[in-house]
């Protein structure tokens, strides 16, 4: 098994390998989205200089960080940590500050390298590969994928993390996840396929509203004409996922990657075989899954009984 870090992962996605992350990752138990926090040295550099920008724009303006906070929607605290490195803004958090700062795309030059910087090394491959994906197709048997995630949902499920999270990794976390459901409006519309298992909808990980809520929200995601959302059902005397969850991406070159994970330990396969393998199985998956319409039928009952 061979270690590399994402960048070069996908550089060199054609000779085969796999990156392993020992600790949160991709997905994990929690359906996915790191940390908004700097996860590397270089990482940390990009995000203390990112905020030193930030301030010495806001203080050229004369606003002080209750007055700014307010402007851009956040507290004078959480702006105090925007710019001591301490939490990084999302890309729509920075455009709008470089608007009312007047930085003239300043800021928003930063975006994509502070973006990336709030993930560990062998993500920012993977957060790429997401962003210039064609099509996307998972696997998932617990949660509903973090992609299709409500945020009160997110943070049910967070929220039963073990050991505990913080508070504010929460919150950087919920931001993340958030930023990632880009991938629903992007243009040209990428093709996404997410089949899951049928006892995800009835599990009420925080409460009959959350459960309500998320169970809207896939009907509404479902009817996107990208989108389809499938269930295994729970009596399916047959099922090649029993393995585990897993998704495939595949990238504007035709070439596809896989990703899985199992406490906490994720691996990304930049084999080309086992990548073909894991696309071939979600093919026979999503065979014995309920078709998408059938599926939004269950999801419809399923939301009337509550």
């Amino acid at each position: 098994m061979t270690k590399r870090t994402g960048a070069d992962a996908l550089a060199g996605g054609g000779d085969g390998g796999t990156v392993v992350s020992v600790g949160d990752g991709w997905e994990s138990d929690d359906g996915g989205g790191g940390a908004r926090r700097p996860e590397d040295g270089a990482g940390k550099g990009v995000v203390a200089a990112f905020g030193q920008t930030l301030k010495t724009l806001r203080l050229r303006e004369g606003l002080d960080r209750a007055e700014f906070g307010s402007r851009i929607g956040y507290s004078a605290a959480t702006v105090a940590s925007f710019e001591q490195g301490r939490r990084i803004p999302s890309p729509r958090t920075i455009e709008r500050a470089d608007e009312v700062l007047g930085a003239d795309g300043l800021l928003c030059v930063w975006k994509e390298e502070v973006e990336r910087a709030q993930y560990p090394v062998f993500f920012q491959g993977m957060a790429t590969l997401e962003k210039e994906a064609v099509e996307l197709l998972a696997y998932d048997t617990l949660v509903v994928k973090g992609l299709l995630q409500t945020e009160e949902y997110m943070r049910a499920v967070l929220a039963m993390r073990r050991p505990p999270l913080d508070q504010e990794t929460t919150e950087q976390r919920v931001t993340a996840r958030l930023a990632r459901q880009d991938i629903f409006d992007r243009t040209p519309s990428p093709l996404l396929s997410f089949i899951m298992d049928e006892s995800v909808l009835r599990r009420p990980y925080g409460g009959t509203d959350v459960l309500r809520g998320q169970l809207e929200y896939l009907l509404l995601a479902g009817q996107r004409r990208n989108v389809e959302i499938q269930l295994m059902p729970v009596g399916a005397e047959d099922n090649a996922g029993v393995n585990g969850p897993f998704t495939v991406v595949t990238r504007k070159d035709g070439k596809r990657f896989v990703y899985a994970e199992a406490q906490g330990i994720g691996s990304l396969q930049t084999d080309p075989e086992q990548a073909t393998l894991a696309h071939a199985r979600y093919g026979i998956i999503r065979s014995q899954a309920l078709s998408p319409r059938e599926s939004l039928e269950i999801i419809e009952g399923v939301l009337g009984s509550l």
